[in-house]
This record gives C-alpha cells, sequence and structure tokens, in this order.
C-alpha cells in the first residue's frame, strides 16, 4: 500500500483508479476518505476516483458503496439470496431492545432518560449492552447539562447491516405505516417528536464530546 511521503512513480488517472480499487478491495472493513488519502499518492482526487469508481461497479456483481462516512466493496443486493450456502439460523432480539433501537435511530443523539421518557419504561443497563456488543450503537458525546448524560446514535456497522448510506435513508412515518409497522402502542412514540427524525445534527441542548475512558460507561 501507499503512503504519504514515499517517492512514487508518476501515475495517470487510470492507474490512481486502479491502485484505489485494489485499497478498497485488499481491506476487510470499510475505509473513510482520510484513510485513503493516507494511503493513495499525494494530490490524488479520493472523492472524484470514488464517485466514478462506485458508477463503474454499478451494474456489476459487486457494488462499492458508501457505509456512513466510509467506503467498501459489497455484494449487489439482488445476488444476496443466491450465495447464500447454509441456513442463517435467526435469534430474535428482544422488545425492549428493538424498541430502544429504534428510538435511538429516529431521535439521535438521544439520553437513556430520553429513551425511557419515550418509551414510558426503564431502560435496564443490559439493553444498552447488547445493542453495544453488537456493535449497531455508539456513544456520540455527552450534554452539557447537570450530571453530563451520555448521548447515543447508531454506528456505521448498524447501517451497513441494514444497508443504510446514512440515518436520513432510514423508512419515514407513511412508509412505516404503508408496510405495517408502525407500532401504535401508547407511550412508545418513535416518530412523536418535534426534532426532525432524519436530521442527524438535530439537538435539544449542545453537547460535547465524549472522553476515552467514559464511552462505554453507561451512567445516565
Amino acid at each position: 500500500m501507499c503512503a504519504r511521503g514515499k517517492t512514487l512513480p508518476t501515475m495517470d488517472r487510470f492507474e490512481l483508479i486502479r491502485l484505489l480499487e485494489a485499497i478498497l478491495f485488499g481491506t476487510s472493513e470499510p475505509l473513510s476518505e482520510r484513510d485513503l488519502v493516507s494511503r493513495m499518492p499525494e494530490d490524488a482526487d479520493i472523492a472524484g476516483m470514488l464517485e466514478e469508481l462506485r458508477g463503474q461497479y454499478a451494474n456489476r456483481g459487486i457494488h462499492l458503496v458508501p457505509v456512513g462516512n466510509r467506503w467498501a466493496f459489497r455484494t449487489a443486493p439482488d445476488l444476496g439470496p443466491h450465495l447464500r450456502l447454509k441456513k442463517t439460523v435467526q435469534r430474535k432480539m428482544s422488545r425492549a431492545a428493538l424498541e430502544t433501537l429504534a428510538i435511538i435511530a429516529y431521535h439521535q443523539p438521544v439520553t437513556r432518560a430520553e429513551i425511557e421518557e419515550i418509551r414510558g419504561v426503564a431502560t435496564s443497563r443490559g439493553t444498552l449492552d447488547i445493542l453495544l456488543e453488537a456493535e449497531w450503537i455508539k456513544p456520540r458525546g455527552r450534554r452539557r447539562t447537570p450530571g453530563r448524560p451520555v448521548t447515543w446514535g447508531v454506528s456505521d456497522e448498524f447501517l451497513d447491516h441494514f444497508g443504510l448510506e446514512s440515518a436520513k435513508a432510514l423508512p419515514g412515518v407513511e412508509e412505516l405505516k404503508a408496510a405495517g409497522l408502525l407500532d401504535r402502542r401508547a407511550g412508545l412514540g418513535i416518530m412523536a417528536t418535534e426534532r426532525d427524525p432524519m436530521d442527524e445534527d438535530a439537538e435539544d441542548e449542545p453537547y460535547e464530546a465524549v472522553e476515552p475512558d467514559a464511552a462505554i460507561q453507561l451512567d445516565d
């Protein structure tokens, strides 16, 4: 792999795209544009080449897709069923975990206390532990309010699992109603908020970054 600071032979755009393609193929985890910048020759048009490479793979068996703010090659969605060699055993997530995950996805960044207010019941520490172990949620920062509670949001792994480019791609109210998936149970209120659920930057109060040693403390 290339690294900044090393003397590299001059490469035209075609060769640079080939190199970018090889770097993405050679990693098991999605890479951010910053990661790619550090591995490509200096002044390479990373953003432009990613879009060009994405177009080249649009009708292929694998697609180049954004996963949050990172990029990765993934099997074309319509081919997935043909590649399953063994039966997948599905483990059903508890209702509490599903409700908590849905609230976090649509209201992020959200604190544990806010999750409990929306659900109308207390949220056990084990519920957040399950979502953390599944790597579907992550700390988003601490609110600048008494107690400085941790706020939560969905992770890139969550977006990758459900094939979403960002939280803005989550289905809206009408789509959920049409699919019969909107829970009308009193107290849940997943969508009942004045905050725009599609606005990732929306927040009721300012918050600050979580310190590294407090990132997974469920103390709110």
